[in-house]
């Protein structure tokens, strides 16, 4: 009592509690207070019931989000190497041990993303650094998302973004917006744009002024995409979450697999789910709700690990409710 400072607990569970007489501390606490359904006395003495897991989750989201956009021109993903045999010409050293490298072929490996050339045995210790060469990017499309990022310096793949601010910007009252299909030819043709032109591909409403050319594309980035938004790693959590009746329960599940997404899968994600609320908000002229968009979007953005016809038609219906959770619940889990 008199404290001028929050609970240890509170101080605990997040970080940014620990500041100190900020203009912004009394803004902190009021966040802190309705992440946990509690509140914050005169004083800064936290009143309220004990902290519960899903509370704890919340700040812990909060944190992350406040990492992940503190800085929108840098982004310090964790990325792994991606590395391959290879057999070099000429005499090489391991650029980890710095040792030489023995033998006429194959006598190491090479990132293909950043060109890091090390042993083979070497390639199990070198720490997740690696920093994608845009030389070496050919694509856009088809291209592990982690990876673009990296090497575009960007929170989110600039397809994403481009696309989203395009739809946003002319599309939102759309019927049908997402479930219309444009021409297939004319998607692949915004396709070769990105791939060609990155950044500067222009899809603008004067090249292409059926918005559905643009939603198409978008899609199709996230089909392409090697690993899924939604990872293959933690596909099976959220199809088990989704499978839970409870409610409250559901939601907190929900929550924690999200936690397990790699950062650039975790913002992206985050990125899509506030357009897709956008978009039903506009339900009245585009007749797309959160259920409708949970179809569209389930297969999309999330495949099994396995190639299963028979397992993906009976995880449908879950990977439209994980969608359409995702969607309506945005504010709550990201």
């Amino acid at each position: 009592p008199g404290s001028e400072e929050l609970r240890p607990e509170a101080e605990a569970a997040c970080p940014v509690a620990r500041r100190r007489s900020t203009p912004g501390r009394k803004r902190w606490q009021e966040l802190l207070a309705l992440a946990l359904a509690g509140q914050v006395g005169a004083r800064g003495v936290w009143l309220g019931p004990p902290l519960n897991l899903f509370a704890y989750s919340q700040i812990s989201s909060l944190v992350r989000r406040a990492a992940l956009t503190q800085n929108d021109n840098h982004c310090n993903y964790e990325k792994t190497h991606n590395f391959k045999v290879h057999t070099f010409r000429g005499p090489h050293w391991c650029e980890y041990c710095a040792n030489f490298m023995w033998g006429l072929i194959a006598q190491g490996v090479r990132c293909s993303d950043c060109g890091l050339n090390v042993h083979k045995q070497c390639s199990k210790h070198v720490p997740n650094d690696c920093q994608p060469d845009l030389k070496r990017i050919k694509k856009v499309y088809c291209c592990d998302l982690t990876t673009l990022v990296k090497a575009h310096n960007t929170q989110r793949p600039m397809v994403v973004d481009m696309c989203i601010r395009e739809i946003e910007g002319r599309g939102l009252k759309s019927e049908g917006l997402y479930r219309v299909s444009g021409f297939t030819e004319h998607i692949e043709d915004v396709k070769m744009a990105f791939d060609r032109d990155g950044e500067k591909a222009d899809i603008s409403a004067h090249i292409y002024p059926d918005i559905n050319i643009i939603t198409g594309a978008l899609k199709l980035y996230f089909r392409d995409l090697p690993i899924p938004v939604i990872t293959y790693d933690t596909y099976a959590k959220f199809i088990d979450a989704a499978k839970i009746s409870n409610p409250d329960e559901r939601l907190e599940a929900v929550h924690e697999v999200l936690m397990l997404l790699p950062p650039a899968h975790y913002e992206t994600l985050r990125y899509l789910m506030i357009h897709l609320k956008k978009v039903t908000l506009n339900e009245k002229e585009n007749f797309m709700n959160a259920e409708n968009l949970g179809i569209v979007f389930g297969p999309t953005l999330m495949r099994p690990p396995e190639e299963s016809t028979l397992a993906t038609l009976n995880d449908m219906r879950y990977q439209k409710l994980i969608v359409q959770i995702l969607i309506e619940n945005e504010d709550v889990l990201f």
